[in-house]
């Protein structure tokens, strides 16, 4: 099968299980009756996300978290769909969680769980993500009805190798999970004065803030150079730096839903179909370590 409709969500992601729980089954539900065969959701969107949604991990409900789990994972073989779902997942041992994403399968299985590698902060671990989450260690690959699928998450997208070496993996589709989101207007305010408003022109981000600017120019550059479909969901929670949209493996965005309100774009990806790529030719002699196209001149020595 080289068609695979894929529906990207977004809600306003928060500390209540409870309510993101309603959300996303509401919303499979959505995505189903619209013909989706999987149903991708943002960063942390059933466990909410520490540092932003909620203080810390202390005190957190993990049992609570497990059961909200299990009522996903029987939604998604009640309704016959896959659902990609950001959360929290226990380590075992004295490390902190993981900030992962679940990839359930229409049997109500867990098939794949994808734990971000790229957590933001400090070296000393005591800021950003990392005060948090430990990192991941692994690449997360599977198939849906034939398409080869992969995920990363947030601030993974910093990091253009992953996508290459995702390449190499045979990955036709990645679901890349944001949350950049749950903003007071007066940061959102703050971060755009620290960019410049005279530049305010050049970036027509839905909100001039960093990641607004650099997260879908990201996302435009690693579908095309690598020639891969991007699933992008985004919490909706105001204030959300941009709203949730697919792209085309030829960088084309094909839609978007509207930053700040709950939505579900269900997108078709063809895999088969004909698009652009001008950097086929050397694209595997470049992931191979030849970096350069076409034949070098030779020149002797005198």
């Amino acid at each position: 099968m080289a068609v695979l409709k894929v529906a990207t969500c977004q809600f306003p992601v928060s500390a209540d299980i409870g309510s993101n729980l309603r959300y996303i089954k509401r919303q499979m539900g959505l995505a189903q009756r619209a013909g989706a065969r999987v149903v991708h959701f943002p960063e942390g969107s059933l466990s909410g996300y520490a540092g932003t949604d909620f203080e810390s991990f202390a005190d957190f409900d993990w049992d609570r978290l497990h059961d909200a789990t299990v009522e996903v994972a029987e939604h998604a073989h009640r309704l016959q769909v896959w659902a990609v779902l950001g959360s929290a997942h226990r380590t075992s041992n004295a490390h902190k969680p993981h900030n992962s994403s679940y990839v359930v399968d229409d049997s109500g299985q867990i098939a794949e769980r994808y734990d971000k590698r790229f957590c933001s902060g400090g070296p000393d671990e005591r800021s950003g993500d990392l005060a948090h989450y430990t990192p991941g260690d692994h690449f997360s690959v599977w198939t849906i009805d034939g398409v080869s699928c992969g995920a990363l998450i947030c601030y993974d997208y910093r990091f253009p190798e992953l996508y290459r070496e995702y390449k190499k993996l045979g990955v036709q589709l990645m679901f890349h999970s944001f949350h950049a989101a749950h903003a007071s207007a007066e940061r959102i305010a703050e971060v755009g004065k620290a960019i410049g408003p005279e530049f305010k022109k050049l970036n027509r981000a839905a909100t001039h803030t960093y990641p607004g600017i650099t997260m879908p120019a990201a996302m435009t550059t690693a579908a095309a150079c690598n020639h891969v479909w991007i699933s992008c969901p985004n919490s909706s929670a105001p204030q959300s730096c941009w709203a949730a949209f697919l792209v085309r493996a030829d960088g084309v965005t094909t839609g978007r839903l509207r930053r700040n309100v709950p939505g579900v774009l269900v997108s078709s990806v063809d895999t088969e179909q004909e698009l652009y790529d001008s950097t086929a030719p050397w694209r595997e002699r470049a992931m191979g370590g030849v970096l350069h196209s076409g034949t070098l001149a030779s020149y002797g020595c005198s």
